[in-house]
């Protein structure tokens, strides 16, 4: 298979909240892999919407992401 990042992705598993609405709703997912320009989630709703912001739940950091690829239980991010 062909790799079409532009960054390698350090394997990691951490947890993490997808937030669609700051007030109201939030998903969590694990992190899968992870590199400077995007990660691999593993979710467990497909109602993850195009653009949203991803806060990491041990360090709080928070990043803007846009969907670049979905598939059945998982979405591959890049950080906006």
């Amino acid at each position: 298979m062909e790799e079409r990042r532009r960054c390698v992705r350090t394997r990691t598993l951490k947890s993490a909240r997808i937030i669609i609405d700051p007030k109201t709703s939030a998903l969590d997912c694990i992190v899968r892999n992870l590199s400077p320009g995007g990660a691999l989630l593993l979710v467990s709703s497909l109602a993850v919407p195009d653009r949203f912001d991803l806060i990491f739940s041990a360090s709080r950091v928070r990043h803007a992401c846009r969907v670049a690829w979905r598939g059945s239980d998982r979405v591959g991010v890049a950080f906006a």
